[in-house]
């Protein structure tokens, strides 16, 4: 019988980090099109996205690290 190579919490991960990049990018859009357009709000709202997904991604990155962390542990003292 085959696994799953990402499981069905691996989907949500995934699903999670697809949201986090398209909420950085579209913060960066946002952004340029309020500062083409002289548009304040626009730009805000933009700039908040984009800091919300930034966030978001060094959580990830650092989640990321710690299971690695935990497994190097984890081989070290023999478990």
């Amino acid at each position: 019988m085959r696994r799953d190579p990402l499981g069905s919490s691996g989907v949500m991960r995934l699903q999670k980090k697809i949201r986090n990049r398209s909420r950085l990018s579209r913060g960066r859009a946002k952004q340029r099109i309020g500062r083409a357009t002289g548009n304040r709000r626009m730009r805000a709202e933009g700039l908040t996205d984009r800091i919300s997904g930034g966030v978001r991604k060094f959580g990830e990155d650092i989640r990321k690290q710690l299971k690695v962390a935990s497994r190097g542990i984890q081989r070290t003292i023999g478990r």
